[in-house]
């Protein structure tokens, strides 16, 4: 059982809690009931109170001693004995249900509305007579002193079957489109018909004429209200003779006298779903109005809010209890919901024992689950070292954390900071000297944070009107507002005027802020000697100079920063160079001087570690020296490697008209070229050692060969 109070109403949802499986066995049921808490603290009202899958629509018969349920799937009904507290029968039909009514005083005689337009009638013993209607249904009403069954659906007509002759009558013609709703007051038997178009077309069933109609759809519209598209009408009941609330698709209840066309109240939903179930409550003058996802209680007279319920699933069909506090839920869920409101009445005759239930608890209130739980985020978690425990029973899921158990969560709490309650105590009592010395007569004192934005605002504050009046907007006071005072108090959101941002958001530095630094620099040595003396004394300030530059002056003083930082990362980053260079110069290499080495060495004895080189492929080592004239090379300059080269001859000035400086230098070369020029000097040199002269071979003729002529003859070697 779950217990929930909205606006003061207590409000008992009996069918919270698990649901045991129909297959295990009563020694397994038994087991499951000591050991789940949540199976001991269950009220199982009627046993087997659920549906398959769905539940559409619920009744209660005219006696009171049976609960009738249409669902799904495979389409059925359920019938519930309540002097016996469990299910009487169960029916499987052929086609899912619309709706149905209990014709009788208990289930001997029941009609069904089908959702393939047929209409099947029961009677006691089980399936009596099925017929079928022009086109498909979706309410109807039964009007007991002419035992006609009127007909509404994707037609403008409504359809007339009398069970007295068993034959269908001359229909209604009416003007809508479709028709959604039917009911039939209960008083003097007038037939009202919602349509489509927002409209309700209200009949004499005595002259089969039409006698009113009611434009719903316009008077739905109020100031407040915000609609998609045309209202239609989709709730229709009659409350005595001259009572009748109308519930349209858009979200809202109509409540009207048959006397008035215009409505005596409209009570809107706020969630732009269709109303589906209408209820009136007498003893209270309460209308029970239902959507897909909550129903509302409220006075029928002024639309007060009474309470509300709002059950997990999606709603269906709301049934109340007649001449009780109960009612009944058909959800889009296998279990169909139980409320228990002591407010609205007691507790049904079948069930007396729920009122003295209810008794004990209000005499003895228990703590809510939330009490005794702790939530906590995964930031907390991680905070406290806790993550885990994530997937545990020790934390349970919910929204964006997860609840744990009070006395877990301030043992570890005291174990990650044990000091924890010392800073508390003492921040109180911080807080009492404070509040303490709030009462004494205060003169201006600056906080402890940002007190040049504070001298700023008092000064704003204390400015003339015409002076405000002249700069704009006033600004308001922060120092006074709890919404800025952290701002004051917390050193994390201390101004840094140094910064780069600060400076360039902020480039102007007038005279006034240069005075503002003077009195600040007086007041706190004021404040100094006022407290080493323990004479509060004040100085009244000076009123602010008048400081007004215009957009030239503002875009030269940016120039300005923006330079001034410039210059700043200029030196700042040559001396870091410097600094660089100068700690390359002292430091050397340990074989570079051997004596200082041996010298140092009973010193130094952590420093004197063996070093190691790498030497790199394609280079030969010549000696220790050698690599620490390179390392020295290449931290030097451009400028000193150039003397140096010059010097050493490897770079000759020459004045040309391309340039002064001429550079010589030679490419180094890979093993592999190396070999590859070694092994075709090899190559040469054996051509060359096997080569035969060939000067004994030449002709004294002239010949046709390259070179020679006709005629002509070829000189010989």
């Amino acid at each position: 059982m779950q217990v929930s109070s909205v606006n003061n109403v207590k409000i008992y949802n009996l069918s919270h809690g698990k649901s045991l499986p129909e297959w295990l066995s009563d020694r397994k049921k038994r087991d499951l009931q000591k050991k789940d808490v949540d199976i001991q603290r269950r009220i199982e009202l009627i046993q087997d109170f659920e549906m398959p899958t769905v539940c559409t629509s619920i009744r209660v018969s005219r006696d009171g001693q049976f609960i009738l349920a249409a669902g799904t799937y495979k389409p059925r009904v359920r019938c519930y004995d309540t002097y016996q507290l469990s299910l009487k029968f169960e029916r499987c039909l052929e086609s899912d249900v619309v709706t149905f009514e209990v014709l009788s005083e208990d289930y001997s005689k029941l009609v069904f509305l089908h959702i393939d337009r047929y209409v099947e009638f029961h009677s006691q013993h089980g399936h009596y007579y099925k017929t079928r209607i022009p086109k498909f249904g979706r309410d109807f009403s039964y009007h007991y002193p002419s035992c006609d069954l009127y007909f509404v659906g994707a037609s403008s007509e409504v359809f007339r079957l009398n069970l007295e002759q068993g034959r269908f009558l001359n229909s209604l013609q009416t003007d809508a489109a479709e028709i959604n709703v039917c009911d039939i007051n209960p008083v003097h038997q007038l037939f009202a018909a919602g349509t489509l178009e927002g409209r309700v077309d209200c009949w004499d069933p005595r002259v089969r004429s039409r006698v009113a109609v009611l434009d719903c759809a316009l008077s739905s519209i109020t100031d407040g209200t915000e609609v998609e598209g045309l209202p239609s009408v989709s709730a229709l009941k009659f409350n005595g003779s001259l009572g009748m609330a109308v519930g349209t698709s858009t979200g809202q209840v109509l409540v009207y006298d048959l006397r008035s066309s215009r409505p005596l109240l409209v009570k809107d939903h706020y969630y732009g779903l269709p109303i589906k179930s209408l209820h009136f409550h007498n003893p209270l003058d309460l209308v029970l109005s239902a959507d897909s996802k909550i129903i509302k209680m409220w006075n029928k007279d002024n639309g007060k809010v009474f309470s509300s319920i709002e059950p997990q699933a999606g709603i269906n069909d709301v049934c109340l209890y007649p001449g009780s506090g109960m009612l009944f839920t058909a959800n889009e869920h296998p279990k169909m919901n139980t409320f228990y409101i002591p407010a609205l009445g007691p507790a049904p005759r079948w069930c007396s024992f729920l009122d003295n239930l209810t008794e004990e608890l209000e005499e003895n209130p228990e703590s809510t689950i939330y009490d005794d739980y702790k939530f906590v985020t995964r930031k907390d978690l991680e905070n406290l070292g806790l993550t885990h425990l994530i997937g545990s029973p020790l934390l349970r899921a919910y929204m964006h954390g997860f609840f744990m158990d009070i006395r877990l969560y301030h043992k570890v709490k005291t174990m990650v900071n044990p000091f924890a309650y010392e800073e508390y105590r003492k921040d109180k009592i911080r807080q009492k000297i404070e509040e303490s010395r709030a009462q004494r007569v205060q003169l201006k004192k600056l906080p402890k944070v940002n007190k040049e934005l504070a001298m700023k605002l008092m000064e704003e504050s204390e400015l003339p009107i015409k002076k405000k009046k002249k700069k704009g907007n006033a600004v308001a006071n922060l120092l006074t507002d709890d919404r800025f005072k952290v701002m004051f108090e917390n050193p994390d959101y201390q101004v840094d005027e140094r910064s780069e941002e600060f400076r360039l958001l902020n480039p102007i530095v007038s005279k006034v802020g240069e005075k503002r630094r003077k009195q600040l620099n007086q007041l706190v040595e004021q404040e100094e000697q006022d407290e080493e003396n323990e004479e509060m004394e004040g100085r009244g300030s000076s009123e602010e100079e008048d400081s007004s530059d215009d957009d030239k002056s503002w875009v030269q003083e940016v120039r300005e920063q923006r330079r001034l930082l410039r210059a700043e990362e200029r030196d700042r980053n040559y001396n870091q160079r410097k600094e660089r260079r100068q700690q390359d110069r002292k430091t050397s290499l340990q074989s570079s001087n051997p004596v200082g080495n041996r010298q140092q060495e009973p010193q130094n004895q952590n420093q004197s570690q063996p070093r190691f080189y790498q030497i790199k492929a394609g280079e030969e080592f010549r000696s220790f020296s050698d690599a620490a004239r390179k390392q020295k090379m290449q931290k030097t300059s451009l400028e000193e490697r150039l003397q140096q080269e010059e010097s050493s001859g490897m770079l000759n000035l020459n004045d040309t008209a391309v340039g002064s400086k001429q550079l010589t230098f030679t490419l180094k070369k890979t093993e592999k070229q190396r070999f590859q020029q070694q092994a075709e000097r090899d190559h040469h040199e054996e051509r060359r050692k096997i080569r035969r002269a060939a000067g004994h071979l030449h002709s004294h003729k002239g010949g046709r060969g390259r070179g020679g002529g006709r005629g002509r003859g070829r000189r010989p070697f």
